[in-house]
């Protein structure tokens, strides 16, 4: 993070939101938005944030697995793919 280019006051964002828009997309580095010295909002360029909510998501997805096994919700991959296989085939 370069500091005197990643945070910025919320009245240098009103006032210069294109070049702060332009920064952050050719960058991809986040801007720190403060308010009153406290940091406030995070802007980021959009294909970052999609890349974020994805990684989250699989985060979650693992999270989940990991519960199921330690409460042992577990099933034989074979038994797995046989039901897979048999939905497959029943489909038109």
């Amino acid at each position: 993070m370069k500091t005197s280019e990643d945070i910025r006051p919320i009245s240098y964002m009103k006032a210069s939101a294109a070049t702060l828009l332009n920064q952050v997309n050719a960058t991809r580095r986040p801007v720190v938005i403060t308010q009153s010295g406290h940091a406030r909002a995070i802007l980021e360029d959009l294909e970052t944030y999609e890349q974020t909510r994805a990684a989250m998501g699989l985060l979650k997805l693992l999270a989940q697995g990991e519960e199921d096994v330690r409460a042992e919700r577990l099933h034989k991959q074979a038994d797995v793919f046989t039901r897979l296989e048999k939905r497959l085939a029943a489909q038109p």
